[in-house]
């Protein structure tokens, strides 16, 4: 029984998709919808059913799976801005499709439940990110995060001002700006990583979509929490963290809670299995 039992949480994520492909399906009539998040379901589900089996690049096959399908076919092949600009672009029109149901579930509402477990399994800029050499930060961290609201304003007032302006073939500006947006973010991404010696400094510091992520995430239900009475204080959990959490502390309010990816180096380089 408790065999089966440790394989019950990538039944439950991917009955969660599932049951999301199903709704949009038959509330939207639209079949992509089954296709959508059955994908990413099965995707997030077989990456922890191979963290369980301890393969040690569980995470890095979700992340092509996931990252790659979103940037190519449904950024580039289907033309959708998954952006945050995209996301601005749909709210404005008014239409709950595309990039709006891709952020309610991923970004605004299911962080209540996974919390920024986006940008450990799903992000495509984090995708190209974590195979850059600096995997934990070498350094402390900068306090500059502020820059974070500056470029989520920032594309609240570019797409503003299409709209503003009546811009013809506003499609066409979109598909564009997810293009050109993610080569910036990607050259913004690798210079920041070599210059702070950290692979996430741009999911840190510049990063727009953080500002959906952090207030939910706080709430999270999914959390890497320490058993107290494992723990040997060895600081080992905090240097191997991309995202510099204190995972000794179990509340809410521990350093950078709201920013964990759940990436489970913590769990994978406790020596006591304190995490």
């Amino acid at each position: 029984m408790k065999h089966i039992r440790k394989y019950l949480f990538p039944l439950i994520m991917f009955l969660i998709f599932e049951t999301v492909a199903v709704v949009l399906w038959l509330t939207k009539n639209n079949i992509f919808y089954l296709f959508n998040f059955s994908y990413i379901g099965v995707s997030i589900s077989l990456g922890i059913f191979l963290f369980i089996k301890k393969y040690k690049h569980a995470r890095r096959v979700v992340q092509l799976l996931v990252g790659l399908y979103m940037l190519l076919y449904l950024g580039v092949i289907r033309r959708e801005n998954m952006q945050i600009e995209g996301f601005w672009y749909y709210l404005f029109t008014g239409v709950f499709e595309a990039a709006t149901i891709h952020y309610a579930v991923a970004k605004i509402f299911g962080p209540l439940i996974f919390g920024r477990g986006w940008c450990g399994y799903a992000c495509w800029t984090a995708m190209v990110l974590d195979f850059l050499p600096y995997k934990t930060p070498a350094k402390p961290r900068k306090k500059i995060g502020f820059i974070k609201y500056i470029t989520f304003a920032a594309s609240l007032i570019f797409v503003s001002a299409l709209f503003l302006s009546r811009a013809g073939n506003i499609e066409t500006v979109m598909f564009w700006a997810f293009l050109i947006g993610n080569a910036l973010y990607y050259a913004a991404g690798v210079i920041m990583a070599f210059a702070f010696k950290d692979n996430r400094a741009f999911c840190k510091y510049v990063c727009p979509v953080a500002v959906f992520l952090k207030p939910m995430s706080y709430f999270s239900i999914l959390r890497v929490k320490c058993d107290k009475n494992k723990c040997i204080s060895c600081g080992k959990c905090k240097k191997v963290c991309p995202m510099d959490v204190d995972m000794t502390d179990n509340s809410r309010k521990r350093k950078n809670g709201t920013e964990c990816i759940l990436c489970m180096e913590c769990v994978k380089n406790c020596p006591k299995n304190a995490l």
